[in-house]
């Protein structure tokens, strides 16, 4: 193993909370890039010196060496950083998956995201510009707001708002200048995700993929009478799931994103790097409030 991040499933499942759990004992972690030392005699895919990620989630990689069959793996190119081939099987390919399968959005258009600061964010952000697509990017007020704002800005972010900006007048001004989503993507849950739904465009979609508040989603009754929004969930470990028996379509998804890598329009995420000795300072730190930089261990 090179490298390989921390992300919230991650510490979900050593809590024990996550819908899928490792049998134990167990070794963490569902992402990240290593590199081939040594092949078997009936090994035909790969070979020393080739980039790998998981090709599923629960295969554990925080651990400097590991043995695992060439159906679990999937190879990289070998021209792509370090630190986006470490966070490339997870937070991209949801940004991607969630914004190529649920509305068929075209140059112009726009979608609103809350979470815009998390590495699903981040993907998005950068995703849709490639597309052509205008971003709405919904964030927490903090103390180091223009930090933030400016930092989304520089990936690419068209709007970044905060999520009491959502419920002001303000937003109608907004809205001269892009058409309204027709696409919004939940991370949080509670009344954050109700603002967004209440801006959604008539049978607009909201796709929820995570629970950061740990609140409920509330849907007004209108929004679903009037307005016939639809609400969908995302889980990618799933949709990989879905697609063992076409290991083509993973791989292909895989490519494009490393495509846009190589053009400079897809960035990892801002990160910390941890040596994996230190990986109790890398979990505490990732489980901190507001802190925008995801931890990678390094082994």
């Amino acid at each position: 193993m090179l490298a390989a991040p921390i992300n919230p499933s991650d510490i979900n499942m050593i809590q024990g909370t996550y819908a899928l759990l490792s049998d134990l004992p167990a070794v963490g972690g569902n992402e990240g890039v290593g590199e081939v030392i040594e092949v078997g005699s009936h090994v035909t895919s790969l070979r020393p010196g080739d980039w790998v990620i998981p090709g599923d989630a629960g295969l554990g990689t925080w651990r400097t060496d590991a043995v695992f069959t060439e159906e679990k793996l999937v190879k990289l190119p070998g021209d792509i950083p370090v630190l986006c081939a470490a966070t490339l099987s997870v937070n991209p390919c949801t940004a991607y998956r969630m914004l190529c399968d649920f509305e068929t959005l075209g140059p112009g258009e726009s979608v609103i995201q809350n979470a815009a600061n998390s590495g699903v964010g981040q993907a998005v952000i950068q995703i849709a510009g490639a597309m052509g697509i205008k971003t709405i990017n919904v964030i927490r007020d903090r103390p180091d707001l223009q930090k933030l704002v400016d930092r989304l800005t520089v990936l690419g972010a068209d709007y970044v708002i905060t999520e009491e900006m959502l419920r002001k007048p303000e937003m109608k001004e907004l809205f001269k200048k892009v058409p309204k989503p027709r696409l919004a993507l939940n991370c949080v849950g509670g009344k954050s995700a109700t603002e967004m739904l209440r801006l959604l465009q008539h049978k607009g979609t909201m796709v929820t993929y995570g629970g950061m508040a740990k609140q409920p989603v509330t849907t007004p009754v209108s929004a679903l009478i009037f307005k016939d929004v639809k609400l969908r969930g995302f889980w990618m470990t799933q949709w990989k799931k879905d697609q063992a028996h076409n290991k083509d379509r993973l791989t292909g998804m895989i490519q494009t994103l490393c495509d846009l890598i190589r053009k400079g329009q897809l960035s990892a995420p801002a990160c910390t790097e941890i040596p994996l000795k230190d990986y109790q300072i890398a979990i505490e730190a990732s489980m901190k409030p507001f802190i925008s930089a995801k931890q990678i261990l390094v082994m």
